[in-house]
């Protein structure tokens, strides 16, 4: 049995080929004894085969001693004999991949990316037949645009997985994303996401004024479905009467239009007054009479004319989520913010080397969407003083004007020893607060009981220092927190009505945590409060730096 067993290549002989030789030594103790009686065998079957019994169907390979580690390895043939494969060897081994079983293609194809797919189809009638089982397309379907339930009850519908991928995904996966419509300053967020069987671009609405902390609100604008036919149809979502007949339309790269066809699905009965205290209960949560404050009224009445102009066709932009990097101060991404009598307005916080920068994704008449509304020099910390002289206005101002000086004058400085030719185009157009790298001063501007000390300015401040906002600043959140990690000069973005005489003021960027910070407009005595935006968004992230550099470039020059 040990004989029969090494011939094959198989069992559980001590000199098996397909067992490891752990012990060299004990394969020589009886390799005599074993030798022997394979002779022995091997002439009793050269017998057996020669003999007068023997036929065609009974032909045995023959071989000697030197041929038995050839015959597991699975190479027949040997000195003075012609020599087949055994009884039971099996199937040989495939030479193409089209002599794969079936089943085992199916993985292989399970594994490619959609748009290899048809090239496939191609090579041969197998791999077309092979190509309609639903499996593979249901596994790209998952793998691609994570859809992992409802395929099967699409299935038992009429709707196949291939159809909802070659008809409906790949279409239009060019639209899944982020995106900024173009609504003049106002901006705004969009997200196309696949929703169920269902491609769904959503319009992200910050919380009401001034709850910073509650979640994002949504609403649908349209939607792409094959509920209805073996096509895609497009649907308007827009309007209180129900979906209706829409369109899309790929404008270029990185930019699409969509069109809604029956724009009567919009109007409501009672005209543009009611159209106007509908909308002003979903944009605000409150009713016209509610808001006391004379110049909010004319504000928000100038948005509703403003944007009701394009409930009809609308143009998006792609915008990309900013990469993060180990060195960041804080997980970059999308903040809600206050900006006063404007409401709430959605940023962008963004990491560049010694400076962070907030760019807006929603604006207002004064300074619109795609502006850099702070830019934050994190080279120049600032130590608060006590509580005491915190609450004094005048003792913060002149602590951060004292900074905002000596940047202005090393720009200056820095501009007369450099030509005009070698400088950036960007360089100090944030008051000089990029500038600067590495450097902390000591900034004693503070009166004799505010100052920090002589060496505060070289020592890391502590990890949680107490903070309170000053007397005469306004603020919309009457709740922010009281205590913050570190304090960095910056310089914030105002301007008049129109976006006219744009200035950047100085000013002082807190960090609280990981998902807050606050802002004080020192010019304006007012603090804005950011929180972050914790929705998860699929196909928004930046391939590199430089695209999402080359985006926020785009972004500003849509509305300078």
């Amino acid at each position: 049995m040990a004989v029969c067993a090494r011939l094959c290549g198989v069992g559980q002989s001590r000199r098996c080929r397909r067992r490891p030789r752990q012990n060299q030594q004990e394969r020589g103790s009886d390799s005599d004894i074993d030798e022997e009686e394979e002779e022995r065998i091997v002439g009793q079957r050269r017998g057996d085969a020669t003999g007068p019994s023997s036929g065609p169907g009974s032909r045995v390979a023959s071989a000697g001693p030197s041929c038995v580690t050839l015959y597991g390895s699975g190479l027949v043939s040997g000195g003075g004999g012609s020599f087949t494969d055994p009884p039971g060897a099996g199937p040989p081994h495939p030479q193409l991949l089209s002599d794969l079983p079936p089943e085992l293609l199916v993985e292989i194809f399970s594994l490619l990316p959609g748009t290899a797919l048809p090239s496939v189809a191609l090579v041969c009638k197998k791999f077309r037949q092979i190509l309609s089982t639903e499996t593979i397309w249901r596994r790209r379907c998952a793998a691609e645009f994570g859809m992992s339930k409802d395929l099967r009850k699409m299935e038992v519908e009429g709707v196949s997985s291939q159809d909802l991928y070659v008809k409906l995904l790949h279409p239009y996966r060019h639209i899944l994303g982020l995106w900024q419509p173009d609504i003049g300053p106002y901006g705004g967020l969009l997200n196309v996401v696949v929703d169920g069987l269902f491609i769904i671009g959503w319009m992200y609405l910050p919380p009401h004024d001034p709850r910073v902390e509650d979640p994002m609100r949504r609403r649908p604008l349209f939607r792409i479905h094959m509920w209805e036919s073996k096509k895609a149809t497009v649907e308007c979502m827009y309007g209180h009467k129900g979906p209706h007949k829409g369109d899309i339309q790929a404008v270029k790269k990185d930019e699409f239009s969509t069109k809604c066809n029956q724009t009567d699905y919009h109007r409501m009965p009672g005209g543009r007054q009611e159209e106007f205290r509908t909308w002003l209960e979903e944009e605000w949560g409150r009713t016209l009479e509610e808001i006391f404050h004379e110049h909010m009224q004319e504000l928000i009445l100038m948005k509703f004319i403003y944007t009701s102009q394009y409930d009809n066709c609308l143009t998006y932009r792609r915008i990309y989520l900013p990469p993060a990097k180990p060195s960041d101060l804080m997980q970059p991404g999308l903040f809600k913010g206050t900006y006063g009598t404007h409401g709430l307005e959605i940023v962008m916080l963004s990491f560049h080397r010694t400076s962070a920068r907030a760019t807006k994704l929603t604006g207002d008449p004064n300074v619109p969407a795609g502006q850099l509304t702070l830019d934050v020099d994190l080279s120049r910390p600032v130590v608060l003083p006590d509580l005491e002289c915190q609450c004094n206005i005048e003792e913060l101002s002149r602590l951060v004007q004292g900074v905002h000086e000596e940047v202005q004058r090393e720009a200056r400085e820095q501009a007369k020893d450099t030509p005009a030719t070698v400088r950036g185009p960007t360089e100090g157009a944030c008051g000089g607060a990029s500038a600067a790298v590495g450097v902390e001063e000591n900034h004693g501007a503070c009166s004799d009981s505010c100052q920090p000390g002589p060496n505060s300015s070289t020592t890391s401040p502590p990890e949680a220092q107490p903070f309170i906002l000053p007397l005469g600043v306004m603020a919309r959140n009457e709740v922010y927190p009281r205590t913050c990690r570190k304090c960095f000069y910056g310089t914030g973005l105002i301007a008049g009505h129109g976006f006219t005489s744009p200035k950047r003021t100085p000013g002082l960027f807190v960090l609280f945590d990981e998902d807050r910070f606050g802002f004080i407009w020192l010019e304006l005595k007012s603090f804005s409060l950011y929180s972050r935006l914790t929705d998860r968004l699929a196909h928004a992230h930046a391939p590199n730096m430089e695209r999402f550099e080359a985006m926020l470039r785009n972004m500003q020059s849509w509305t300078s």
